[in-house]
């Protein structure tokens, strides 16, 4: 296959592999509840949900090696462990998501089987698509992801025609930051670190072993899956903004997404997006649980009974879990999002930065500020700490959720300024 070729399939792959179950339902409601202040909604949300996303490519890109390169440099110990907790979140929370959010929009409204069945059958077919996993970027890429992209933009092409203008005022103090916070849920900046070791060892096992050449691949097809998101989530947010009055205040996520794809597709929206939620979840489960056994599988020294096992437990795992509504999967994840998604960042952002200022000194540095920083909002995620307590008024951006930020920032500086004074050895 040629290389623009391969760059675009490769793209179109990775849209498909971070476009699942959060991207489709979280920016309908934030655009229902923001109104005319959408835009400021969407470029907080495409901040931490398609350019971290993107970057954390375009690190892999460079890296051409898996998560652990991305904190081997704090130390390996915590590369290891931050490699372990990311892996146990992902297969544990959004993989199960995809199939709960297939089962409350796509199956369960038409058939009304049981949970379970949809999450047996919808895991099943996960796990034979990851151990032919050869043929992954080829299936998702040429097949899925333009279905999935040709039934988005129809409903966003009715919704432009047929509704407005807009004249609703936000519900929302802060629409930057509650897009910024709601972009977390994507969970696109650990997919991010997730998949794209997913494509890099996709484009090995088909033939594809010259490093630079892949890197060039992975590169554009970062930025051909960013353009995309951001298309995407600016027709979802501004379709959810025209429904105004149209839905009660309170609608759920799920029943919005039903709504909105009936006002614009009329009697036969739900099998048309039963066919758009069930693809996109299932290509995010795919690259999910590939991602996770990918990582066993190098950890136990390139054991393929390692991959096919990793498999077969994140398959398990999403069975077992994907019987929990959307809603409640969501607000368990939020915890763990608070902890690892700003430190995703910053090692994302680390890895992009020229080697003279990436040094081991500035990681740690960086790393443990973040992480510091970082336990306000877990606390108060987890119902032990007051959002408003008063020691936390001093420090920028607390009360957004976004108190790590600022001394994520300072540490950098001083932490760069220490490194390059210190005499050559």
């Amino acid at each position: 296959m040629k290389t623009n070729t391969k760059t675009w399939v490769t793209g179109l792959a990775l849209f498909s592999l971070f476009f699942g179950a959060g991207n489709l339902i979280l920016p309908p409601l934030l655009g229902f509840q923001g109104g005319k202040a959408w835009p400021l909604i969407l470029l907080g949300f495409a901040l931490s949900a398609v350019i971290i996303p993107i970057l954390g490519i375009q690190a892999h890109a460079r890296l051409q090696g898996t998560m652990f390169d991305f904190g081997k440099k704090v130390n390996k110990t915590f590369a290891l462990g931050y490699c372990f907790l990311v892996y146990a979140i992902s297969i544990s929370l959004p993989a199960p998501r995809t199939a709960s959010v297939t089962h409350e929009i796509a199956l369960g409204p038409w058939t009304g089987v049981s949970p379970w069945i949809t999450a047996i059958v919808y895991f099943i077919l996960v796990y034979i698509f990851v151990v032919n996993r050869s043929r992954l970027l080829e299936l998702i890429g040429k097949w899925l992801t333009p279905i999935i992209v040709l039934i988005l933009l129809a409903i966003f092409g009715v919704a432009l025609l047929d509704f407005g203008p807009l004249t609703q005022d936000p519900a929302m103090a802060a629409p930057f930051f509650d897009g910024v916070l709601e972009g977390y849920h994507t969970f696109d900046a650990i997919g991010s670190v997730v998949v794209g070791g997913v494509i890099i060892v996709s484009l090995q096992l088909d033939g594809n072993t010259d490093h630079g050449v892949n890197k060039k691949i992975i590169g554009r097809a970062g930025w051909i899956a960013g353009m995309g998101l951001l298309i995407i989530y600016a027709g979802l947010l501004y379709s959810g903004a025209l429904m105004e009055g149209l839905f009660p205040a309170d609608i759920s996520r799920a029943d919005l997404l039903n709504g909105l794809s009936e006002q614009t597709l009329g009697r036969t929206a739900q099998l048309f997006l039963s066919v758009l939620v069930s693809l996109a979840c299932f290509t995010t489960a795919v690259g999910i649980v590939t991602g996770t056994a990918d990582f066993f599988k190098w950890y136990f020294k390139d054991s393929q009974m390692a991959f096919r096992i990793t498999a077969l437990i994140g398959c398990i795992l999403g069975v077992l879990m994907g019987q929990f509504n959307v809603a409640y999967i969501i607000a368990v994840a939020m915890p763990a999002l608070m902890l690892i998604y700003p430190v995703t960042i910053v090692l994302i952002l680390l890895n992009l930065l020229p080697s003279r200022w990436a040094s081991a000194t500035v990681f740690r540095a960086v790393v443990v500020t973040t992480l510091l920083f970082s336990l306000p909002d877990l606390l108060i995620s987890l119902g032990l700490l007051e959002k408003e307590a008063p020691w936390l008024a001093w420090l920028p951006l607390a009360e957004y959720g976004m108190g790590w930020v600022l001394p994520a920032l300072i540490s950098l500086i001083f932490s760069i300024g220490f490194n390059n004074k210190k005499p050559p050895k």
